[in-house]
């Protein structure tokens, strides 16, 4: 069984999981495509062995698509609004024109470096745990693929996008590059998965809604 659920904000991906367990009575339950504590949106839980067989297949290779709002003037030890904030440059003066320019240069194939606060795991460590302790994160570039970069509203110095993207883009790495490009740089200050291959977010369901269903 594969359920498309709505992760709300301030919980982790493996919290989901859990919840899931408990209201279905399944052991066997995982997710494909982890989203950070502070995002929201589509994550695919497989119940049961069939179910959770599926999601390597869902996970692996599927085009993503994401809802963000970017803090302009300001960076993040994380990238996003849960790290320590820090002044960047002053983006008052910058232009619609000027922000749609730098998104499109992201569009199509490039490499990114993963962040050092990500699941990745170096010696069998994730790194957010290295981070967190203060060592030094080294990661490799890895090859991503931006489909669509859209500007949907921008009041300074908020920047709201929609991304279309290859499995495996961080999408808080990409908020901060574009903060470097615009030389102001920027955090996430929200994030929504709307997407998961066919999953959409206007098909999902809550956990609370979830937990009247438990029928399942």
């Amino acid at each position: 069984m594969i359920i498309n659920i709505n992760k709300p904000a301030g919980i982790t991906s493996h919290d989901v999981v859990d919840v899931v367990r408990r209201i279905t009575g399944e052991r066997r339950v995982g997710h494909a495509g982890t989203l950070d504590p502070f995002a929201t949106g589509v994550l695919i839980v497989g119940v049961t062995r069939e179910g959770t067989k599926q999601l390597g297949e869902i996970s692996k290779n599927t085009e993503k698509e994401y809802r963000a709002t970017l803090c302009l003037g300001k960076m993040s030890s994380t990238g996003d609004l849960t790290g320590e904030i820090r002044e960047g440059g002053d983006p008052s003066s910058l232009t619609r024109k000027q922000i749609e320019n730098v998104l499109s240069t992201f569009r199509g194939e490039s490499e990114q470096v993963p962040p050092a606060f990500s699941a990745i795991k170096i010696n069998g460590t994730p790194a957010y745990k290295l981070a967190r302790k203060g060592q030094r994160v080294e990661l490799q570039p890895r090859k991503i693929f931006i489909h669509t970069l859209e500007l949907v509203d921008f009041e300074s110095p908020y920047l709201t996008i929609t991304v279309t993207c290859s499995s495996g883009t961080y999408i808080r790495t990409l908020a901060e590059d574009i903060g470097k490009k615009l030389n102001v740089g920027a955090y996430l200050t929200e994030l929504t998965r709307t997407r998961v291959g066919t999953f959409q977010l206007a098909e999902s369901i809550s956990l609370s809604d979830l937990h009247q269903e438990k029928g399942l």
